[in-house]
């Protein structure tokens, strides 16, 4: 994967909430706008990044968002979370609607163990995130856009 420019790194790399990064970058609450939420069956790929049996069926709700920083759109992110994992405290993310998933998911834990993978589409630099809350598995990817992009290397 080629380099990304050295202001995108530090969002790449953080441990925490991007969602209070982004935050803080724009001066204000991030705005959600919702793409696609459903539940759905999950591929033999997706058990495989969540650590889950592949012989196994498994829903998951997947909920892929806009976030915006001002008005144009930074991130796009897609959440898969195994309808086994939405039980306790993570039943909160069944109903985010236009709600940040950094404020649900990091408003106990400042920081959840996680395994993260980097790559890079369409000149745009992602990652994606396999936390692990509590023994349950949530996969989350965050694709920034070259507007991002391009406000960060201003």
């Amino acid at each position: 994967m080629p380099i990304p420019p050295p202001a995108l790194s530090s969002y790449l790399t953080s441990t925490g909430s991007l969602t209070a990064l982004l935050e803080k970058k724009a001066g204000k609450p991030l705005t959600v706008q919702v793409l696609c939420e459903c539940i759905k069956p999950l591929t033999i790929k997706q058990k495989h990044q969540l650590g889950l049996p592949p012989n196994r069926p498994q829903l998951a709700k997947i909920r892929t968002v806009l976030l915006y920083g001002n008005d144009i759109a930074w991130v796009q992110a897609t959440s898969i979370f195994p309808l086994s994992s939405l039980t306790g405290e993570l039943k909160r993310l069944s109903h985010l609607g236009n709600t940040p998933i950094g404020y649900v998911l990091f408003k106990k834990y400042r920081k959840l163990p996680h395994r993260r993978q980097y790559y890079q589409t369409n000149g745009c630099h992602g990652r994606r995130t396999l936390y692990n809350h509590q023994g349950r598995p949530l996969l989350i990817d965050e694709l920034f856009l070259d507007n991002f992009a391009n406000i960060c290397s201003s």
